[in-house]
């Protein structure tokens, strides 16, 4: 199957268009001297691993929170920002189009948008908008959209370098809510969970062409995780949880080499219910990968030997169990955002090689909003929130909005600061900080006061 090779300009926009919507609030600060800062080209970061490198970061603000520096409204979808090569890219959907959007990171000014029609409609959710997030690689950047839409475009230009439906190429059916892993690139390749009904589950295309380049595994289909590319037992691995609309329900953690797609490992991780999803990536621990997911699954860890194969060392069903907010490892330790009913909307450490709980704290709060008949008391809590490790410290961003600093150690976790960025639901998008600023996506209006769906920048810049 070869792709669609399409060679587009995008349309130019007058500077009236290419700033509507755009509020800029202030310039951020200067970087420190000698601040250490990187790009965020992927989803959950540039190891993929939801770890930030940089510092120092002001991670410690008051009750309204960091300093905003521009705010964007926008349309529809989860997708995350990714920065790269002094540049933002940003997918959202604005009634039957979506729109790739290529910002200054700064400034949120539109250097270049390109559209194209989307007639995708979901099934259990109202937002048909894109959910995968983009990868920068290089000069180019990669899209997936939520209907199976893969493009490749020129990061300085929107161009088109290559485009293909997977959706019509694998004759793929609707698993619950389109396509929502974001693509990984490897060496030359971009590597994808797309779920062919008889194969392949895992693809890999090359990142200049859009060549099929090798196919894995046939019997789970696709997922809501990404692709995870880790370092075990010094050979590089590709961990992947496949698995989504089938009946029975089938499913769990394939492990693959990413040079010429051997399966070396499959793991049944899946609920037994059908309505269900797989969300979380896998975590690598060192030569061990923890996987979590909801819907009665619970977590696991698998030993990975030097052959790429796993053997289970410890499996719990109660406990913990992320229904799709990423854990993080960090310093020997999982840190995770517990989803599991009646546990929901608490940070949790487990210790990878016996799943023993060193440590849990429940995050609620209480936030003053500012609405049309005058400020209104909330509670409200991390929900299904998202984890962040920078600069030695947690960033916990909660579904509704709400941004927490928690410094955990031994077991303990101490609130260092919190603040009610805004009040609105399915804020379920990870936060990303890249040459110290924060970026967060309200991916609805606020259920209290008047704001719109938005892309914010934050000064984190110490």
């Amino acid at each position: 199957m070869k792709p669609l090779v399409i060679e587009l300009e995008p349309i130019e926009e007058p500077v009236a268009r290419a700033t509507a919507g755009l509020k800029i609030h202030r310039a951020p600060r200067p970087l420190s001297e000698g601040a250490l800062v990187e790009d965020w080209p992927t989803f959950l970061g540039p190891r993929r691993d939801g770890h930030c490198i940089e510092r120092p970061l002001a991670t410690e603000y008051g009750p309204g929170g960091p300093p905003l520096l521009w705010e964007l409204e926008r349309g529809q979808g989860y997708a995350g920002a990714v920065i790269g090569a002094e540049r933002l890219v940003f997918t959202h959907r604005v009634v039957d189009e979506v729109h790739v959007d290529c910002l200054d990171p700064e400034t949120g000014m539109r250097y270049w948008r390109f559209t194209y029609p989307c007639e995708y409609k979901g099934q259990y959710i109202d937002d048909s908008g894109p959910r995968a997030t983009p990868t920068i690689a290089g000069e180019l950047v990669y899209v997936h959209g939520v209907d199976g839409e893969l493009l490749c475009l020129a990061l300085a230009t929107g161009r088109v370098v290559w485009r293909r439906n997977t959706t019509i190429e694998f004759e793929l059916a609707d698993s619950f809510f389109g396509v929502v892993s974001s693509p990984l690139f490897v060496g030359n390749l971009l590597i994808q969970n797309v779920g062919a009904p008889a194969g392949p589950c895992v693809a890999a295309f090359r990142g200049d062409s859009g060549e099929l380049v090798w196919g894995a595994g046939g019997e789970w289909g696709p997922s809501c995780a990404s692709p995870v590319l880790g370092m075990v037992q010094s050979e590089a691995r590709l961990f992947v949880i496949a698995g989504g609309k089938s009946r029975p329900p089938t499913g769990g953690l394939m492990v693959v080499d990413p040079v010429d797609g051997t399966v070396t490992c499959e793991y049944p991780f899946r609920s037994r219910t059908f309505a269900s999803v797989n969300g979380a990536s896998p975590v690598i621990c060192g030569e061990r990968v923890f996987l979590t997911a909801a819907y009665g699954v619970g977590s696991a860890v698998l030993d990975i030997d030097a052959d790429g194969a796993g053997s289970e060392r410890w499996k719990e069903r109660r406990g913990l169990a992320s229904e799709f907010s990423t854990p993080v490892f960090e310093n020997g330790v999982v840190y995770a955002i517990n989803g599991a009913s009646g546990r929901a909307g608490a940070i949790q450490a487990i210790d990878p090689t016996t799943g023993k709980e060193l440590g849990y704290r429940d995050l609620a709060f209480s936030a003053t909003i500012p609405d049309e008949e005058g400020d209104l008391e909330v509670e409200t809590s991390v929900g299904a929130g998202s984890l962040l490790h920078a600069d030695g410290v947690f960033l916990v961003l909660g579904d509704t909005g709400h941004l927490a600093t928690v410094r955990a150690s031994s077991g303990e976790f101490e609130l260092i600061s919190d603040a009610n960025l805004f009040h609105a639901p399915e804020t379920w998008t990870p936060p990303v900080v890249s040459h110290g600023l924060l970026y967060v996506c309200q991916n609805n209006p606020s259920s209290i006061g008047d704001t719109p769906a938005r892309l914010l920048c934050y000064d984190l810049r110490d």
